[in-house]
């Protein structure tokens, strides 16, 4: 069976995000002062072959934790849904 996966990382939320701030600062600068604490991160998006749905989870998962995300700095959150 395929699967689609989509996978958000973002920085911990104790750490500092200097894009984010970046970005945050620029927003007063174009007239958007009511847009705050920006964070940003990276989405990723993947297909993946496995017997079922939790298999696939399970690989996900997997790679996230030993080489998409950097678990000292990010935390990441996935979805994962069969293809028709």
């Amino acid at each position: 069976m395929k699967f689609k996966a989509h996978i958000n990382i973002m920085p911990l939320k104790e750490l500092l995000d200097p894009q984010g701030k970046a970005v945050t600062s620029s927003m007063t600068n174009i007239g958007l002062p009511e847009i705050e604490n920006v964070r940003i991160g990276k989405s990723i998006n993947l297909e993946i072959t496995a017997d079922n749905a939790d298999v696939a989870r399970t690989k996900v998962d997997e790679a996230c934790r030993k080489l998409l995300a950097n678990q000292i700095m990010e935390s990441y959150e996935f979805t994962v849904e069969e293809i028709a």
